[in-house]
């Protein structure tokens, strides 16, 4: 059973500037999810990119190059078309996606996201995390309809947390599926799906160019 990994990273990003290359303590964002999915059981690890310069760090770290086609490097591309491209490019059985954005990402992590859709036999599996506290500001969450707020709880009946049904928030680390499921889906999960849950303090995921600031100082006293 061949198991490969996936990291996607064109050049172009409005939000970031050259995210996926920004320094983090001395080293590139990308090199840390290289780092941990040549660490793991993973046999081949993979970026998916556009860019001559995100290719060369990314082959320095130990990261095997898939080139990308223009029309996968724009902003309307997805995810999972990337995913389907190096499908058809790259032979495995079991593919494991995961995101520059997730630099916390542990090698255990990663086994534990594989073991758990082999001893389960899932079609696919993705990383979550507790939906309250830490980082994540508790564990109810509010709506803007029109000008009014709407919470996703009863306000004059508010329960308690160790009251409500225990919920998990998609944290965008880890995503793993089989050929055969990805193939016949289009999508990065689909049939009998697993969670695996990581801990909040490791479920940090990099949006705004704020988050870089936070990210580099937990980095250093972690």
């Amino acid at each position: 059973m061949k198991i490969v990994s996936i990291i996607p990273a064109r050049g172009g990003s409005k939000g970031i500037p050259n995210k996926n290359i920004k320094d983090i303590n001395g080293q590139p964002l990308i090199s840390y999810n290289i780092e941990a999915s040549i660490k793991s059981n993973i046999d081949e690890t993979w970026i998916s990119t556009d860019d001559d310069v995100i290719s060369n760090i990314s082959s320095k770290y130990g990261a095997k190059v898939l080139k990308r086609p223009e029309y996968l490097a724009d902003d309307n591309a997805s995810s999972d078309d990337v995913l389907l491209h190096f499908a058809e490019n790259v032979e495995f059985d079991i593919l494991v996606f995961l995101q520059c954005t997730s630099p916390l990402t542990t090698f255990e992590d990663i086994n534990g996201a594989i073991k758990l859709l082999n001893t389960c036999e899932f079609d696919s599996v993705l990383s979550v995390c507790d939906n309250h506290g830490g980082w994540l500001c508790g564990g109810f969450t509010w709506e803007i309809i029109g000008k009014q707020a709407s919470p996703d709880y009863d306000i004059n009946n508010r329960p308690r947390r160790q009251d409500c049904t225990p919920s998990f928030r998609e944290n965008g680390a880890i995503y793993v599926t089989t050929r055969d499921a990805l193939l016949k889906s289009k999508c990065r999960i689909s049939g009998d799906i697993g969670l695996y849950i990581m801990p909040r303090q490791r479920s940090f995921e990099i949006d705004e160019p704020e988050d870089l600031i936070e990210i580099r100082k937990y980095l250093n006293v972690k």
